[in-house]
């Protein structure tokens, strides 16, 4: 027993020593990024797919926890994979040219991207979306920031959110095929499924009667 805990502390502290060793820094940050895209795909779709499953899919228990691990694995594996693609060719492009510089990070991410993100499936679809949201409003701050267009005299949110709300449920009402099948459920069960009732079980308690009567 001693012995065996004494090789396992050797075999720790070696670890922590390689750790340390800056010449392995690049190749070390490659391989905990692909844990954190791990963890974090994990974290952030586990919770969305419990929700959105039990709320909108049918079909038996099994069925829906088969639904939540496949979507969890697939968000899980799909960052994992990114991060690792990413910092990867990131490390090789500032290897190469012996400095880091803007571009580097533009196409090392493009690539990326276009490996891991480019099959157009719900998974993807979500994640893509989620940060072409962000994306616009962080290029309409550096715009401003910059001076390429001038800094609003009243804020702009308001007319932001009134314009993106009228066009949402513009697109719902009449070209509701254009939106993203989650969004769909979502507005579906605001929008539409709030102007049908039978009594008071589905007017307050469910939102569908379950019986047949």
């Amino acid at each position: 027993m001693a012995g065996g805990a004494d090789s396992l502390r050797a075999l720790l502290r070696a670890a922590n020593a390689l750790l340390q060793k800056r010449r392995y820094h690049a190749a070390l940050a490659v391989i905990k990024g692909f844990r954190n895209g791990a963890v974090y795909g994990a974290k952030i779709r586990a919770p969305h797919a419990l929700v959105m499953t039990f709320l909108f899919k049918s079909g038996s228990l099994r069925e829906k926890l088969k639904s939540i691990a496949q979507a969890t694995y697939a968000h899980s594996r799909n960052l994992a994979y990114f991060v690792f693609t990413y910092k990867g060719l990131l490390a090789a492009q500032s290897r190469l040219q012996g400095k880091k510089i803007p571009f580097h990070s533009f196409l090392a991410a493009c690539i990326g991207g276009w490996l891991v993100f480019g099959d157009n499936n719900p998974i993807n679809s979500q994640i893509v979306m989620y940060l072409l949201s962000r994306i616009l409003f962080a290029l309409s701050r550096l715009a401003v920031e910059k001076g390429y267009i001038p800094q609003p005299r009243q804020d702009p949110f308001p007319l932001v959110a009134a314009l993106v709300w009228g066009t949402v449920l513009w697109l719902f009402e009449y070209h509701k095929e254009t939106l993203q099948p989650s969004l769909q459920s979502s507005m579906t069960y605001l929008y539409e499924d709030s102007e049908v009732w039978h009594d008071l079980s589905d007017f307050l308690i469910y939102n569908k009667r379950t019986d047949s009567s």
